[in-house]
């Protein structure tokens, strides 16, 4: 399917060029590297994450069937039930309602996939919605391709300029559960990567810690910069927001970006048929057992108001 709409910024309005293979222009620069204060948080964040870069490559040397497939379903889990279905649709959106001993396991799955406690992801994915592809937006493209992917992680300067109030997770503030979890988030992470080591050894850690998060780490990364330049537009969100299908393949159907920026309720991204999405599947199980409730979808006419012909009759 075509794209069906452009972005309306042409070369010589920016400086800095278009993102190759896009009709996207970078419109503002931020530095990365250089030329920018770092924070004692940026540096362990850049340590952090260099660490686990670091040790994926000692992969090929430490290669074993049982370090992949436990990298593999460890993944898969943390994935599905943490990251995608407890971080994504069930507390940022509320797309679904779980019994909270449920809600709370699935959460700390997300906690071990290592990709920050549910306060702050959750907050920040909302910032993201309300300032899409705006100036406030915490990781548009509009900024570059590698400040979205990836850059806007190490710099926490930015983020407190943008959001000094942070008042916009009060719904999981309120529960002991993950005020619990963002205060003692480090410990959680030792303790993991201990148990690992101790079950596996180095083999182990290379491959569930190394290469599971680091894999993790981009492929969910590919949803803020990808599906927000390369793609296709099926619904007019009046933003950058695309639906990706090989994204949606490795993130378990978070690809269907463009659905979902349409439908941010919506507990299905993959609308169609054919858009497969992996997250959907299981809380259509977790429903079908009585562990699911309060399911949210779009109605025709949802639909109906975010499609480009509704758009067009009324302009």
């Amino acid at each position: 399917m075509r794209n069906l709409i452009k972005v309306p910024i042409v070369a010589h309005e920016s400086q800095y060029g278009k993102i190759p293979l896009s009709d996207l222009m970078v419109m503002r620069k931020c530095n990365l590297i250089m030329g920018r204060k770092w924070r004692t948080l940026d540096v362990k964040m850049a340590v952090g994450m260099l660490a686990i870069h670091v040790l994926a490559l000692f992969a090929p040397f430490t290669f074993t069937w049982g370090a992949f497939w436990a990298a593999f379903w460890s993944y898969a889990l943390c994935g599905i039930c943490g990251v995608t279905l407890s971080y994504h649709r069930n507390l940022a959106h509320h797309s679904l309602k779980l019994p909270k001993w449920l809600e709370y396991t699935f959460a700390y799955l997300g906690v071990l996939a290592i990709q920050r406690d549910p306060i702050y992801r959750v907050s920040i994915h909302r910032y993201h919605h309300q300032y899409v592809d705006s100036e406030k937006d915490p990781h548009s493209p509009t900024f570059g391709f590698w400040f979205s992917h990836m850059g806007w992680l190490f710099d926490s300067g930015y983020i407190l300029e943008k959001y000094q109030e942070r008042k916009n997770v009060e719904d999981l503030k309120s529960q002991v559960f993950y005020r619990f979890v963002k205060t003692t988030y480090l410990l959680h992470i030792v303790a993991f990567v201990a148990i690992v080591y101790a079950i596996g050894g180095f083999t182990y850690l290379v491959w569930v810690v190394g290469v599971r998060t680091t894999w993790g780490y981009h492929v969910k990364f590919l949803v803020n910069s990808a599906c927000h330049i390369w793609g296709n537009q099926v619904w007019n969100t009046g933003d950058l927001s695309k639906n990706n299908w090989w994204v949606a393949l490795i993130t378990f159907g978070e690809g269907w970006h463009n659905n979902h920026h349409a439908f941010e309720y919506s507990a299905r991204h993959g609308l169609e048929w054919w858009q497969i999405d992996i997250c959907w599947y299981m809380m259509v199980f977790l429903e079908s057992i009585g562990l699911a409730t309060n399911v949210k979808l779009p109605t025709e006419g949802n639909k109906l108001k975010r499609s480009f012909a509704s758009t067009n009759k009324f302009k």
